[in-house]
């Protein structure tokens, strides 16, 4: 057994200003997450230029506190990690160049992570997977479909050609009068709905593969929320409740089907333990874990989602990823650059169309 590491984790690729302390054993020491939900409520989504803000002002402080929390100083560390992409380049460039300050004063190890693989690598903190699994992404800028196969080898068989499932979730809540963020607040309303009410449609559904589109399912809902307005005068809280229904519904059809798919092709590998892993902060509704869990009961494969804390944003999953791939030999030079756009496969062809956090990765 060699010695435990300890890494520092930093996270800024949206509108969570994060850091955490992680060790090689996978105990998660101190894990800091500040939201900036009211910072854009105003504006029915995340505005860039008060994300990077938000990010400068809080980074340094939410450092401070992950440290006093897991009880280490910075001389305690053995690296420091940092998404350096892929996201809103304003936040990853506050958490890049803070991470290269703290790395250039102590002479620590400097470890840029790409913010998907933290994600796709947090199995093996919490459940300590072996390679390969299948990864869902799916989140509010990314939707992929992973076969992970090592600690820096992904190959993506599928995903989103537009909107990413989180955001086709907020822009919903948009439409119906909802607060942000809109998964959560769609799902409660879907909970009370009618998902049969409304005929939506299951894009892509008719096309081989595991690529994904979620752009017209959105303007199919804005269609029948105007014809209910314009008969009715007015959206009444059952209509509302319905649409959520009918939408949710639509998205759990298509998240499965695409998931059969992308299982079948992963089983062709002769896994010696079959799991399939969900991430990602649309990975928190309930109603789709339970679709996507069924679909691998079908056949035979483990299905894995991890803490809903660590499916959302957080820095602990960059501290892991950071440590995996120190042990993997993968250091950065001190100038580390921040990076907007990322691909996991950069064998795969470029997804086309953008989120939250810029275009798909």
């Amino acid at each position: 057994m060699g010695k435990t590491l300890t890494f520092l984790g930093i996270e800024s690729s949206c509108d969570d200003t994060a850091a955490a302390v992680v060790d090689s054993t996978g105990r998660i020491l101190s894990s800091e997450v500040e939201g900036q939900v009211v910072l854009h409520a105003a504006f029915g989504g995340v505005v860039p230029e008060i994300a990077a803000r938000a990010h400068a002002e809080r980074l340094d402080h939410v450092v401070e506190r992950a440290l006093a929390t897991a009880g280490v100083g910075l001389r305690d560390l053995d690296g420091i990690a940092v998404t350096a992409g892929p996201g809103l380049i304003g936040g990853v460039l506050s958490g890049v160049m803070l991470a290269r300050g703290l790395a250039a004063g102590t002479g620590l190890p400097l470890i840029g992570v790409n913010h998907l693989a933290g994600h796709a690598l947090t199995p093996r903190l919490t459940d300590g997977l072996d390679f390969p699994y299948l990864m869902l992404l799916v989140s509010g800028g990314h939707c992929q479909f992973l076969i992970v196969e090592d600690v820096d080898r992904f190959r993506r068989v599928g995903g989103t050609i537009d909107d990413a499932p989180g955001e086709a979730f907020d822009k919903t809540a948009k439409l119906l009068g909802l607060p942000q963020p809109g998964g959560p607040a769609v799902e409660a309303e879907a909970r009370a709905g009618d998902p049969r009410r409304f005929a939506f449609p299951r894009p892509l559904l008719d096309r081989e593969g595991c690529d994904l589109s979620f752009s017209g399912l959105k303007t199919a809902l804005l269609r029948a929320r105007d014809a209910v307005m314009a008969n009715a005068g007015g959206l009444r809280l059952q209509d509302r409740r319905d649409l959520c229904a009918g939408f949710q519904a639509a998205v759990a059809d298509v998240l499965a089907e695409k998931t059969r798919r992308a299982l079948s092709l992963y089983l062709e590998l002769s896994p010696a333990r079959a799991v399939c892993a969900v991430a990602g902060g649309v990975a928190a509704n309930q109603a789709l874990r339970a679709r996507l869990e069924t679909v691998c009961q079908a056949l035979d494969v483990q299905f894995l989602a991890p803490p809903l804390r660590l499916c959302t944003d957080n820095a602990a999953m960059i501290a892991w990823a950071g440590l995996e791939r120190f042990r993997a030999g993968l250091v950065d030079p001190a100038d580390l650059v921040a990076r907007p756009r990322w691909p996991l496969d950069a064998t795969a062809p470029v997804l086309i169309g953008s989120g939250k956090k810029g275009a798909k990765g």
